[in-house]
């Protein structure tokens, strides 16, 4: 897969089928709009994704972007892992965010050399938001590409949305929201060096710190499943706590620290990804660390019996 990114002079010389989007999450709504561009490539069409690059908490109009579900990596891995063949991250410049709809079109076709158009019914771009799919379905003729307009894909009766996937995150229903995804909402990074109380304990964790702009659960202890950059397809249950540590004396940062079961291995700097399956409590303070051991080797009991079930059904 090709990542372009840091340009607002991007290009594709092939026919391509394109889908728009702000793909926060990439949940199974996003996946069928994927599915759609995979069909294309029997055509011989490159599938191309095309989002823009908007900084955390930069205000576009009335509207202020909230901490997101999927970092630029992230995103970038799971688009990999759909099949995708081009990623597009177009800076969005001041002259970009006035664009009127129809030279937006102009441009993307051009340079894209677009056959195929796929977005959501809900899908608006252009100066005020004004351009929608209706606009690209009556351009169509003029530009010789065809559009595919995708209904929102629901869930119980909900639309799904990365604003419900958001929902149910911050309400610590990381069961309800894995099902909204399709897959185990995730985080990931580099290990760090922690204050090494795991290890005093016997239960050794490993730590990461993710950006200020990534979302994460509520604090509190969740069971999960580690895998580890060089080690392929295997993966290892767990317990996170995800928070800031108040039982230990100092200032904390926040968080996300894993303890893998029968796992003491040396892995500091290395890549993992962590992902939640369920909620086990609230972070909460002790009055002793010989309270918060205790508790800690309760919270892993429950891991390991839950992690074992789930693992047998698979």
């Amino acid at each position: 897969m090709e990542y372009i990114k840091n340009t607002t002079e991007f290009s594709v010389s092939e026919e391509t089928a394109v889908s728009l989007g702000k793909f926060d999450g990439i949940h199974k709504g996003h996946v069928r709009l994927l599915e759609y561009l995979k069909e294309k490539k029997r055509l011989g069409q490159k599938s191309v994704v095309f989002t823009f690059d908007i900084p955390p908490r930069q205000i576009v109009g009335a509207w202020e972007q909230s901490k997101i579900l999927t970092t630029n990596e992230e995103k970038m891995r799971l688009f990999e892992q759909n099949g995708m063949d081009y990623v597009i991250e177009c800076p969005f410049t001041p002259e970009i965010m006035h664009m009127e709809a129809e030279d937006f079109v102009d441009m993307i076709v051009r340079r894209l050399h677009i056959k195929s158009l796929v977005v959501g019914s809900d899908f608006h771009f252009g100066h005020n938001r004004l351009g929608d799919y209706q606009l690209l379905r009556a351009l169509a003729g003029v530009y010789g590409y065809d559009v595919k307009v995708v209904d929102k894909v629901q869930e119980n009766g909900r639309d799904i949305s990365s604003t419900l996937v958001r929902e149910e995150i911050l309400a610590g229903r990381i069961e309800s929201a894995n099902k909204l995804l399709g897959y185990p909402y995730f985080v990931q990074g580099k290990v760090v060096h922690g204050n090494e109380m795991g290890r005093l304990f016997g239960t050794p964790t490993a730590n990461l710190l993710p950006p200020d702009e990534k979302l994460l659960p509520p604090y509190g202890v969740y069971v999960t499943r580690t895998s580890i950059s060089g080690r392929g397809d295997k993966v290892y249950g767990g317990i996170t706590n995800v928070g800031c540590k108040p039982t230990i004396q100092g200032s904390n940062p926040v968080g996300v620290e894993t303890h893998l079961f029968d796992f003491d291995e040396w892995i500091y700097d290395r890549e993992i990804k962590v992902e939640f399956l369920k909620r086990v409590r609230q972070e909460q303070k002790f009055d002793s660390l010989e309270q918060l051991k205790l508790q800690m080797n309760k919270d892993i009991e429950k891991g390991i019996k839950y992690y074992t079930n789930i693992t047998k059904i698979c």
